[in-house]
């Protein structure tokens, strides 16, 4: 088939997608689809719009690739795409959103509140969180990925620069209790409605924080699939991101990011709509753990996307 991989964009995770657009491609290319890269820009939308190809292989992460804009484009040009549509991937890019949907699902979250300009300045919205909110906690972006403008405050003089360092990231912004547990991760692919969840992957970061450095710099965290954790709690976790997947109703593949705490409770984060392809990411090493390599993989995306 003639396949289009988009990749690149214009987001903070741009260096993250440029990688997992060359792997989409050489894997798609050892397929033996006829395959095009379109390092994509906004300012360059006629490079889609005269698009003639099979399908779209949506390669890129973060904002315009990853929270609905650019499947809303494909879809009025009617041109398929491998993953989410419009509304799932605007709901899980937005972790306040899809927060709300995984509690109306049962599924464990974090406490969390959301801020916006128009609740002050930055300054009145430190104050306000400094008034509501007890160290330890997590302020981030509420709509960006691979922990960009996260920090986790530990004393309450560092939340006027949390906040400023969140703001600049997005416009919305995620006040969160901090969880202290294993990292975990668990890939969802499958037909809608029947979708299977991929061993549990535990997350071992070199840093303290799970932050871009450690999940993308070769050597950065230690992968173990599947996770060092009970059976039944590992099929709970599974259940959850197979829930979170269908309640935000993702299509094809994500990934669903938790934390175990210590008293074996989990704890979603985010559903990750178009998760990492990189050579260090976690989706091809679940799959690998199975048996199925970085190709088939792919091309099992292609497939479920074609059905």
């Amino acid at each position: 088939m003639k396949i289009a991989v988009l990749y690149g964009g214009v987001s903070g995770e741009r260096e993250v997608s440029l990688s997992s657009g060359k792997g989409i491609m050489a894997a798609l290319e050892k397929n033996g689809h006829d395959v095009t890269g379109i390092d994509f820009h906004p300012e360059r939308l006629n490079e889609i719009i005269s698009l003639k190809a099979d399908l779209v292989f949506i390669g890129l992460h973060g904002k315009y690739g990853e929270d609905g804009r650019i499947q809303g484009l494909l879809d009025m040009l009617e041109i398929p795409y491998v993953g989410s549509g419009v509304l799932s991937s605007a709901l899980a890019m937005s972790k306040y959103k899809a927060k709300q949907v995984f509690e109306a699902h049962g599924i464990p979250t974090a406490k969390s509140e959301m801020f916006s300009h128009t609740h002050g300045s930055e300054a009145e919205i430190a104050k306000s969180i400094a008034a509501d909110w007890q160290p330890p906690f997590v302020i981030k972006p509420n709509r960006e990925g691979s922990t960009l403008g996260l920090t986790v405050v530990t004393k309450a003089a560092d939340i006027p620069q949390a906040v400023a360092h969140a703001f600049s990231s997005d416009s919305e912004i995620l006040v969160e209790a901090f969880v202290k547990g294993k990292e975990l991760t668990v890939p969802v692919m499958g037909k809608p409605g029947r979708e299977r969840a991929l061993p549990v992957i535990e997350i071992i970061p070199k840093n303290e924080l799970y932050d871009y450095e450690s999940k993308y710099a070769p050597g950065g965290s230690e992968h173990i699939v599947p996770a060092r954790i009970d059976g039944d709690v590992a099929r709970k976790i599974q259940e959850y991101a197979v829930l979170a997947h269908q309640a935000l109703d993702c299509e094809t593949y994500s990934r669903v990011d938790f934390l175990l705490e210590e008293n074996g409770q989990p704890v979603i984060l985010e559903v990750n709509t178009l998760p990492g392809m990189t050579p260090t990411s976690l989706f091809p090493d679940s799959a690998k753990s199975e048996g199925t390599t970085y190709e088939e993989m792919i091309e099992q995306f292609v497939q479920l996307s074609l059905k």
